[in-house]
């Protein structure tokens, strides 16, 4: 049974974690001989695994105690906002009770900091351990990793924990400075490093051994807070970029920034957090990891931010008419994957089928090509629509842009969907 203290608990708890939007899984099995294992109510994120499974997670704080001021945080050391602590026995209890009654799948942990990052390390691993080896969980579990905290406590947490994180939350070290002054680059960089040497190294133990504990086997992940701070969206483009091109760094998570501390001077006054932003930068997210964009052809000097009108693929698009029109029964799959309206499945799907007939317009929709925006900027088989170069920029912009009020529904959508 769970007490009425621990449901007390519970709501703050959740509450406080809220903000942390870094909470994907990716769904990674653990075989054994029995034992708990594979998973709403209030409190229970849903994520989804990378084969197309949604997966409940319990997301939730330790503690919503913390040594840190940061600017930007609901639990700074300085609000006055109800606080709780779970030791780590209720933790457990909590999660097993949990799991038991088909609330979750997996727990998604993180922490204020208390008394020094190692002493709240060592509590987080703890909770892991004991569901692992106490209770035989074998359900997914993420954990975040706190800054500061030593190697040796890194590298025991990623031998349970099913992901690892650390949140950089700000893309300029003199940003994070400033609302941060307690933290710096080189306490959230340190521990993705231990990180991503346990995971090398879990990997290459594995090809001379036979049995070898696997150390983080679903990666890294981390978050960046999106309008907190004057920094562009190439200033933050750059920065994942050089994430992504560590082996370990599985996916950067953008949060619109809430303004939930409205007493700071040091922090801008948005009216509503920037989620269309948002929105965007996992748009060119999304280019840079799998539609092989390089950040420079997303932003640049003389356009630093990202179109609020349009996706990045588009803005590109519009931005490089010479590129166009793209022969889909003649290019190649990279030039494909620069069509708006074509996406990786879809680009994949018409190099195949092409090899048995040509392509018209009937083939591409059956494919999954959004016509809507790519008939503009292809040659097809019965081609009739008018073609990007003739009609030129602004007009197909004017085609497919979001503007004023539809902009503001899709603005009010985004957020209706973070409020719930």
């Amino acid at each position: 049974m769970i007490g009425e203290h621990v449901i007390g608990k519970l709501k703050v708890l959740v509450e406080a974690a809220k903000y942390d939007v870094s909470c994907a899984s990716s769904g990674v099995s653990r075989r054994s001989q029995g034992g708990l294992g594979n998973a709403a109510a209030w409190g229970i994120c849903h994520s989804f695994s990378d084969d197309g499974r949604c997966i409940a997670l319990l997301k939730i704080m330790l503690t919503n105690y913390c040594m840190y001021d940061c600017a930007y945080c609901v639990n700074r050391r300085s609000n006055d906002v109800p606080r709780a602590t779970f030791s780590v026995s209720e933790l457990v209890e909590l999660t097993i009770e949990f799991y038991r009654r088909n609330y979750i799948e997996g727990l998604f942990l993180s922490s204020g900091v208390v008394r020094n990052p190692d002493y709240t390390m060592e509590r987080l691993v703890r909770v892991v351990k004991d569901l692992r080896l106490k209770h035989r969980f074998n359900g997914y579990v993420h954990l975040k990793s706190i800054p500061g905290a030593s190697r040796e406590l890194v590298d025991e947490a990623g031998l349970y924990a099913d992901r690892l994180s650390v949140n950089v939350e700000i893309p300029n070290e003199a940003s994070l400075r400033l609302l941060a002054p307690e933290k710096d680059f080189r306490s959230v960089f340190t521990p993705m490093s231990y990180i991503q040497q346990g995971i090398l190294q879990s990997k290459e133990d594995a090809r001379r051994f036979r049995h070898v504990p696997r150390f983080s086997p679903s990666g890294q992940s981390t978050q960046m807070i999106v309008g907190a701070t004057p920094d562009s969206d190439k200033d933050i483009l750059r920065l994942s970029s050089a994430l992504y091109a560590r082996p370990t760094m599985k996916r950067v998570y953008y949060s619109g920034y809430v303004h939930v501390n409205r007493y700071d001077a040091r922090l801008p006054v948005p009216k509503t957090p920037p989620l269309v932003r948002e929105n965007r930068l996992y748009q060119a997210d999304w280019l840079l990891r799998y539609y092989q964009f390089r950040v420079d052809e997303i932003v640049d000097d003389a356009l630093p931010n990202l179109d609020l009108d349009i996706d990045p693929k588009l803005a590109w698009a519009l931005r490089h008419p010479e590129f166009f029109p793209v022969d889909v029964n003649k290019a190649s799959y990279e030039a494909l994957l620069r069509v708006p309206g074509i996406g990786v499945k879809s680009a994949q799907r018409m190099v195949m089928a092409r090899r048995f007939s040509s392509l018209g317009m009937h083939e591409l929709k059956k494919i999954g090509v959004v016509l809507k925006k790519a008939r503009y900027f292809i040659v097809a088989r019965g081609q009739d629509s008018p073609l990007f170069p003739d009609l030129g920029a602004a007009r197909v912009r004017a085609l497919l842009s979001v503007p004023g009020a539809s902009r503001k529904a899709e603005a009010l959508q985004l957020k209706l969907a973070f409020e719930s």
